[in-house]
């Protein structure tokens, strides 16, 4: 439930980015500043409730927001050269990346409800994303799908790298915090090398670059960090597809779009996918809970009293 709110919460980033009409540098540096006094509070109070974070993972999420600000600026120059349709597809291949390394590296297991779920959901992204039936949009199609690739790569270490700073801790905030202050450092060099941070006009751009700053990256990425140490990493990613198909809705309700019967299918296909697979693996992981107390409680029971 946390990882759907969460995902639902940072659809709105794609509609909050067009209207802003920010610049990719302007639009990653802002919404994590805007959001940075905010989150930086509440981990005081979270580290106030559960003690310090040790240093080096705090280290970790920072390293974490650097990719989040390399994925901002990438997402954002892909939806340029190759069209909004072919940037979200390119960019959801991080579950395909992040499911490789979690089984190469962590040895997480995909049990068969992800592996049937993971073929269904990116059938069901490619239909959101409207590519079917209409030709590609952009203007650069070789540069968009290399922006795109490199962009998903830049997601997936994001996840996983935040997802190890929080793993095994109460503390949700503060990782989070950690890993906007990256991504507003990272994000800002960037701008002050290439340029591009300025906003012309100042206002309304600053107004809904605002909104995406609490709503995304407050409210969304508490959300989704929250979830992350109760789920596994794939299933985690996974959820993350489901910010495509909501998106979809937001924007019909927002700009006006209008989806097709075939991207309402896309949204239909993702959801059940993603929301399946969660279910599933959360119920596994509930059976190796239970299946580990039982085991527990049977080595410290008395024996059976042996009859005279």
């Amino acid at each position: 439930m946390l990882a759907g709110l969460g995902s639902a919460t940072i659809s709105a980033s794609p509609v909050l980015v067009v209207l802003s009409a920010a610049s990719p540098v302007a639009t990653a540096f802002y919404r994590s500043l805007i959001a940075l006094p905010v989150l930086v509070g509440l981990a005081m109070i979270e580290r106030r409730k559960h003690g310090s974070v040790p240093l080096r993972r705090r280290l970790v999420a920072a390293s974490a927001g650097m990719f989040l600000a390399v994925d901002l600026i990438l997402w954002t120059h892909a939806i340029a050269d190759v069209g909004a349709g072919v940037a979200t597809v390119l960019g959801n291949l991080q579950v395909l990346i992040v499911a490789g390394i979690s089984w190469l590296i962590w040895k997480e297991r995909l049990n068969r409800a992800v592996l049937i779920a993971l073929p269904v959901v990116m059938t069901g992204v490619v239909l959101v994303s409207g590519l079917v039936g209409k030709p590609v949009a952009g203007q650069h199609p070789l540069a968009g799908i290399v922006y795109g690739l490199a962009m998903s790569f830049a997601y997936a270490a994001f996840l996983m790298l935040l997802r190890r700073s929080s793993a095994t801790s109460p503390h949700v905030a503060t990782p989070v915090a950690d890993s906007t202050a990256g991504a507003t450092l990272t994000s800002g060099l960037i701008g002050l090398a290439f340029g591009g941070l300025g906003l012309h006009p100042l206002w309304p751009a600053i107004g809904w670059l605002s909104v995406l700053g609490l709503v995304s990256q407050v409210a969304g990425w508490l959300l989704i960090v929250s979830s992350m140490p109760k789920l596994p990493s794939v299933v985690s990613s996974l959820m993350l597809l489901l910010q495509p198909a909501a998106s979809l809705g937001l924007a019909a309700l927002v700009i006006g779009e209008r989806p097709t019967l075939l991207q309402i299918l896309g949204a239909f296909l993702t959801c059940a996918g993603a929301l399946a697979a969660s279910l599933a693996s959360t119920r596994d992981i509930d059976k190796t809970d239970q299946t580990a107390v039982e085991a527990a409680v049977a080595s410290v029971a008395p024996p059976a009293a042996t009859p005279a």
